[in-house]
């Protein structure tokens, strides 16, 4: 699967994956608390299962005041 990781540093990267958005977070070293995630562009939660053709965008959330 290609994973667009958005955040100071954009980068793509081809994992072979299998697993929920949570496992590949987890494999990915990122705190799910900080990101969203979207599969083939649609917003996904941590338990939605990902295969090898999904295109996966995660995106840093950024707050302010």
């Amino acid at each position: 699967m290609n994973v667009e990781i958005q955040s100071s540093k954009p980068e793509t990267k081809k994992v072979n994956f299998k697993g929920t958005v949570l496992e590949l977070l987890d494999k990915l070293k990122i705190n799910p608390e900080t990101v969203i995630v979207t599969k083939n562009n649609e917003l996904v939660n941590q338990e939605e299962k990902l295969n090898d053709k999904d295109d996966i965008k995660i995106l840093s959330v950024v707050s302010g005041g």
